[in-house]
C-alpha cells in the first residue's frame, strides 16, 4: 500500500515540529513550597471588616500562584505548609508544623480551598489551627525537604518561599537558631533554594541581620538589607495568564569552523507562538480516552504493519514507489550541525530574506571544552568587522540542509546590571533561489508631495513606543478565562480588555485634524471610511473565490488536462467545480484523491 508525498516538503514537517520546542528535559517538573508563618502577629489588624491581615495577603499570594501555574506550567508541583500553629500535621510528627496542601499539581479544588480560607476561614483560624511560638524553623524546613524527597514525580528545580513578619523567630534560643542555620545549609547543598518574603509590620523595618542573613545563600556576600517586598508581592498577586516556556536548549550540536576545529553550541528558541492546549477526549465517566491507530488493506481488511507500507511520488504520469529506508536516505545529507561556509557584509542581509522564525545559538562548554572562548572571539570579530557568517545548517540527521546567516548580538544590561539581551548569534534562515518570485503589481495612481506630507503628519502623531509584552492575545485570554470560570464554578468569566483594538478616542484626540486633512486630500468628497463594502468586492471573500473558480472551470477541458497530465496545475477549487459540472464524485477531499478519481473516470493511466 502506498501513500503519496511531495519531495518539496521532504523533512519540513519534522523540522518544524522539532523547532516548536522539543526541549531537552521538557518532561521535568519544578517544585515550589510556600511556607507561611501562622503566629498571632500575622493575623493582627485594627479593623477586621476593613483591613486585610498579613496572613490573608499570604493566602492570596498562594491562590494566585496556583492559578498562574495551571496555565504557565501545569505539571509543576506546589505545596503549602503552615508553621507556628497549635495543631500539627506532618509525616514526621513535628510540633506546630501543619502541611495544609501536599506537594502536588495545582487544581480547582485546591484553589477553592484557598479562596475559602482567605475570605471566611481565617476568622476561625485560632479555633481550627491555633497559634504557637514554640515552633522550630529547622523542623519546618526539614518538613519541606522531606516533601521534595518523597515526591513520586521527579522534581527538577526545588524552591521554598518563606512568608513571615518576624525578623528573629528564635530570640534568645541559640540552639534553635543554630539548628535553623544548619538546616538552611543542608537545603543549599541539596539544591533547594530558600527565598524570604519578608512582610513589613506597620511602623517597623525588617532587619535581615538579626537572623535570616545566615539562612539565605545569595551571590551578594555583603547583603545588609532586603529589597522592598512590595515588588515581590505585586508580582505574586498579579494574575498572569501566560504559558511558561522553559529556558532550555532544544538542540545541542557541533559548530564546525573548518577541518579539525569545532565547538559545541546550544540552539534556543527565543520567541514561540503560544497556542491553546489540545483538547482531551473523555468517555462518559470523564476518564481520558487513549486512541490506537491501525491501517487496514481496503480490499481484504488485513492489518498492515509499518514494513508493508510504501511511499510514492508521481512523476511523468507514473507513480514511483519507495521503501521507507530509501526515503530516509534521500532526506539525509551530512551529520547534523553548523558548517561555516564564509562571511558576508552585514548590510547584505536584507529584511525580506527571512523565510521562517529565527533561532539563537550560545556556546555549550559541557560538550566541547573551550567553546565559550572560541565562540566569544568569533562573535567579537564579526561585530568589529560588521560581517555575518554564512553557514550550512542541518538541524537533525533527517532534516534537509539550509543556508543560514548568523547575526551577532552583544550583551545588553540595564541600570541594575541585569541582563536584558544575551550575547550570541541569531540564526537567520536564508531563502533558496527557488523561493524568490516575481510579483506583478497593479498600476495605481501615485501620491503627490502634498498627500505624502499629510500622511507623514498622521504617522508622526500616532507614533508610540511598542513592546510586544504590552499586548496579550485576546483569543487565548478569553479562552483561559472561560476555562477558569467553569473550573471554579463562577457565574461569569472575568472581564477581559482587548488591547489589540484601536483606542479611537485617543487617536481622534492626538491626530484627528491630521487624519481629516489626509482624507480630504486623498479621498473623494463623498468617501465614508465606516461604510460596509459590497459582497464579492472584498479580496479573499468566499463568494468572489467561488465565482473565480467557476470562471476558470468553464474554460477547462477536464479530459484533455487529464490525458496531458496537467491536472496538478489546477487548484482544488477548480477541480471540485469541474467535477461538479461533469457529475464526477470522489470519496476523498485532498488534491491527490481528486486527481486519481478524475483519471479513473476517464480511464487515463497514471
Amino acid at each position: 500500500m502506498a501513500f503519496e508525498f511531495g519531495f518539496q516538503n521532504f523533512g519540513e514537517d519534522e523540522e518544524e515540529d522539532d523547532f516548536e520546542g522539543q526541549w531537552k528535559g521538557a518532561g521535568l517538573r519544578d517544585g515550589l513550597i510556600l511556607l507561611v508563618d501562622c503566629t498571632k502577629q500575622m493575623f493582627d489588624v485594627e479593623n477586621e471588616d476593613e483591613e486585610e491581615s498579613l496572613f490573608q495577603l499570604c493566602i492570596r499570594c498562594c491562590k494566585t500562584t496556583l492559578q498562574n501555574k495551571i496555565i504557565s506550567s501545569e505539571k509543576d508541583l506546589i505545596g503549602i505548609v503552615f508553621f507556628g500553629t497549635e495543631k500539627s500535621k506532618n509525616p514526621n510528627d513535628f510540633k506546630h508544623i501543619y502541611v495544609y496542601q501536599e506537594l502536588d499539581q495545582p487544581g480547582a479544588t485546591r484553589i477553592l480551598e484557598l479562596e475559602e480560607m482567605c475570605e471566611e476561614k481565617h476568622k476561625t483560624f485560632t479555633v481550627d489551627y491555633g497559634h504557637s511560638l514554640a515552633f522550630s524553623l529547622s523542623e519546618a524546613l526539614w518538613t519541606c525537604q522531606n516533601m521534595f524527597a518523597n515526591s513520586p514525580q521527579k522534581v527538577n528545580s526545588k524552591r521554598i518561599l518563606l512568608f513571615t513578619c518576624n525578623e528573629d523567630p528564635h530570640t534568645g534560643n541559640a540552639q534553635l537558631q543554630r539548628q535553623a542555620k544548619t538546616k538552611a545549609s543542608d537545603l543549599n547543598e541539596t539544591g533547594i533554594d530558600l527565598e524570604l518574603m519578608h512582610l513589613q509590620l506597620p511602623g517597623h523595618t525588617f532587619d535581615v541581620n538579626k537572623f535570616y542573613k545566615d539562612l539565605l545563600y545569595t551571590d551578594d556576600d555583603e547583603m545588609t538589607e532586603l529589597a522592598d517586598p512590595s515588588e515581590k508581592l505585586e508580582e505574586l498577586l498579579t494574575r498572569v495568564r501566560s504559558k511558561d516556556h522553559k529556558k532550555r536548549a532544544y538542540r545541542h550540536m557541533a559548530f564546525s569552523l573548518g577541518e579539525g576545529l569545532e565547538m559545541g553550541i546550544g540552539v534556543y528558541n527565543l520567541v514561540r507562538r503560544c497556542t491553546a492546549p489540545y483538547a482531551v477526549k473523555l468517555d462518559k465517566s470523564n476518564d481520558e480516552l487513549k486512541s490506537h491507530q491501525k491501517i487496514y488493506l481496503k480490499d481484504t481488511g488485513e492489518v498492515l504493519l509499518e514494513q508493508d507500507l510504501k511511499k510514492c511520488q508521481t512523476y511523468g504520469g507514473k507513480k514511483i514507489y519507495f521503501e521507507k529506508e530509501e526515503v530516509d536516505l534521500i532526506k539525509r545529507f551530512d551529520p547534523s550541525g553548523l558548517y561555516l561556509m564564509g562571511f558576508k557584509p552585514q548590510k547584505s542581509l536584507k529584511i525580506y530574506f527571512k523565510v521562517k522564525p529565527a533561532s539563537f545559538i550560545y556556546p555549550d562548554e559541557q560538550s566541547v571544552t573551550g567553546s565559550t572562548t572560541l565562540f566569544t572571539a568569533l562573535m567579537k570579530k564579526c561585530i568589529d568587522r560588521d560581517v555575518v557568517p554564512i553557514c550550512k545548517y542541518i538541524p537533525s540527521k533527517s532534516s534537509p540542509p539550509r543556508f543560514v546567516a548568523l547575526l551577532p548580538q552583544e550583551e545588553e544590561l540595564d541600570e541594575h546590571k541585569v541582563q536584558i539581551r544575551p550575547p550570541g548569534f541569531h540564526v537567520i534562515f536564508l531563502p533558496f533561489a527557488d523561493d524568490f518570485r516575481k510579483v506583478k503589481f497593479e498600476q495605481t495612481p501615485k501620491a503627490n508631495a502634498e498627500q505624502i506630507d499629510a500622511a507623514k503628519k498622521v504617522l508622526k502623531k500616532l507614533q508610540f513606543p511598542y513592546t510586544a509584552e504590552s499586548f496579550e492575545n485576546p483569543v487565548l485570554q478569553k479562552y483561559w478565562r472561560n476555562i477558569e470560570a467553569l473550573a471554579l464554578e463562577r457565574d461569569a468569566p472575568e472581564e477581559m480588555t482587548d488591547y489589540t483594538l484601536p483606542d479611537e478616542d485617543r487617536i481622534k484626540k492626538r491626530a484627528g485634524s491630521a487624519i481629516t486633512e489626509f482624507k480630504d486630500l486623498v479621498f473623494p468628497a463623498d468617501y465614508n471610511p465606516g461604510a460596509k463594502r459590497k459582497a464579492g468586492g472584498v479580496a479573499g471573500d468566499p463568494a468572489a473565490k467561488r465565482a473565480k473558480a467557476e470562471q476558470v472551470a468553464a474554460a477547462v477541458d477536464l479530459k484533455t488536462e487529464a490525458v496531458a497530465g496537467r491536472l496538478g496545475k489546477l487548484t482544488v477549487a477548480v477541480l471540485r467545480e469541474k467535477m461538479k459540472q461533469e457529475n464526477i464524485t470522489s470519496s476523498g477531499t485532498k488534491k491527490a484523491d481528486l486527481i486519481d478519481t478524475i483519471c479513473a473516470h476517464y480511464d487515463v493511466g497514471m
